[in-house]
């Protein structure tokens, strides 16, 4: 099987000067980019990390966050990335749970890391460029020989019932979808311009952004935390042909745009594409309005590679669902026992296939629970249409039950979403002694605006039955938010208290 480490070679002696990777001035050809990972993986050979072993990548979106995961990978180790913004006792959490031997760190940033990391750890503290390996002539490495089903990754999830789980990404899993994503969903080539706003340390930025540009020998330019002014600029000043984000993202564009008093130049911008969580239909339309550009939407979890099923280009494309299943994954709706439910039914969507990881690291007890026959349980809830279009309802957890009746908040946030002084939107359930739980909702709002709470429970009466208007609206300047831009509602609810 091919794996990561042979497609960068294959890319960098086909291109070898191409442009792998940029960085506002700075960039990387695919010749550099393999000699700097064969470095890296000659450095960790020398140390007596051996295939199988774990390191930690705690880095943003720069350059040395792929020069050190190609690194491990053509070593044959297992990368364990993490979110750079943890704190000490996370970080000592992700690396003890791992068993990891060594972590890589921004240098200046790597205090937590140091904090955390457990004895015997080595920690590395890198920078953004990896300019310590830039005139390095390593020996010729071969690829540490890896089997389908050895762990490729070890991605842990956000820990939303719980303590983060590490989900084993294999070698099949990993190199399968990006090269499923990069050449029959994208249709990337060596002339296109990635967008790499989305966090590499997520799957949805490592798979289908960082991996498939290095299968297809196309530019990924990076932008080390998303900033929606920045953002817009990197679009034209470098030719972007591919715009992959979440919906804040592109909530985030559209108020640029408009604080612009219009987009700049983004003619090259050919793809769009949206997952992480639902995008609202009125900010997809405003989008494709103001940009020129049409959004897929598609849909997947840390535990599928993500990739489950997507808008395909090939397909017509139906607003409001997330596509069709892809090449070798199965999707079916079932009931709580398991049974498949009939087309329209509202059940927990669950996948079977190429994508789904080997299990939980070191928790057979959650693996099982996650995957009890062969198909994984995702926690959402959808409906699949005759066409085996998918709908994503909601989060099964997330579902509010008021009074017997079940109110999904995508449905209540579709609506808030066409209110002209809103900007972001979420609802949660609050505990009722007379109901079991009220509908409550958070919003941000438009610079000047001046809509009350009570004008926005009346706007969502009057479009919606009255067991899912909100009982309580929260104003606030802004909505909590993961790594990678998708509204938090947990921590909505806890702020709303």
């Amino acid at each position: 099987m091919t794996t990561l480490a042979d497609a960068l070679l294959a890319t960098a002696e086909r291109t070898p000067d191409a442009v792998a990777l940029s960085l506002d001035d700075f960039t990387l050809a695919y010749g550099d980019f393999a000699r700097m990972a064969s470095a890296v993986a000659e450095d960790l050979q020398a140390a007596g990390l051996r295939p199988g072993d774990r390191v930690g990548l705690v880095l943003p979106n720069v350059p040395a966050f792929a020069v050190h995961f190609y690194g491990l990978q053509l070593a044959g180790l297992v990368a364990v990335p993490m979110n750079p913004l943890l704190r000490e006792r996370e970080v000592a959490y992700h690396l003890e749970n791992s068993g990891a031997r060594a972590v890589f760190a921004l240098a200046g940033m790597d205090d937590q890391v140091r904090a955390g990391a457990p004895s015997g750890v080595v920690v590395h503290a890198v920078d953004a460029l990896a300019s310590h390996l830039a005139n390095r002539t390593p020996a010729p490495l071969a690829p540490a020989p890896r089997a389908d089903d050895d762990d490729c990754v070890i991605l842990y999830t956000s820990g939303t019932t719980g303590r983060p789980k590490g989900a084993r990404l294999t070698q099949r899993n990993m190199f399968h979808n990006a090269e499923l994503s990069a050449r029959r969903i994208l249709s990337l080539t060596p002339e296109d311009v990635v967008m790499g706003c989305l966090p590499l340390f997520h799957v949805f930025g490592l798979t289908c952004g960082l991996n498939a540009s290095v299968i297809t020998g196309s530019r990924l330019t990076l932008l080390p935390r998303f900033a929606q002014d920045k953002a817009l600029e990197i679009l034209a000043r470098d030719r972007v042909t591919l715009f992959e984000g979440v919906p804040t993202m592109y909530q985030g564009l559209l108020a640029a745009a408009h604080a612009q008093g219009g987009t700049p130049d983004v003619t090259a911008l050919r793809a769009c594409i949206s997952g992480g969580s639902a995008l609202p239909i009125e900010v997809m339309k405003a989008f494709e309005t103001e940009f020129g550009c049409m959004i897929l939407e598609g849909y997947g979890l840390s535990e599928t590679s993500p990739v489950a099923t997507f808008n395909m280009p090939t397909r017509e494309r139906r607003p409001g669902t997330v596509g069709v299943p892809v090449d070798d994954v199965e999707v079916r709706v079932v009931d709580d026992a398991g049974r498949e439910l009939p087309r329209g039914e509202v059940g927990e969507v669950a996948v079977r296939g190429a994508n789904v990881m080997a299990g939980y690291w070191e928790n057979p007890e959650a693996t099982a629970a996650a995957i009890p026959d062969g198909w994984f349980r995702t926690g959402d809830l959808g409906r699949m249409d005759d066409e085996d279009y998918l709908t994503i309802v909601d989060r099964k957890k997330d579902m509010i039950i008021h009074g017997g009746y079940n109110v999904y908040p995508r449905e209540v946030e579709e609506v808030l979403y066409e209110h002209p002084d809103v900007r972001e939107a979420a609802v949660v359930g609050i505990p009722d002694e007379k109901y079991g739980e009220n509908v409550a909702v958070a919003v941000s709002l438009a610079p000047g605006s001046e809509a009350t709470p009570e004008e926005i429970r009346a706007f969502v009466g009057e479009r919606l039955a009255a067991y899912k208007k909100p009982s309580v609206v929260w104003i606030m300047d802004s909505l909590p938010k993961g790594p990678t831009g998708k509204i938090l509602r947990r921590e909505v609810r806890e702020s709303g208290r």
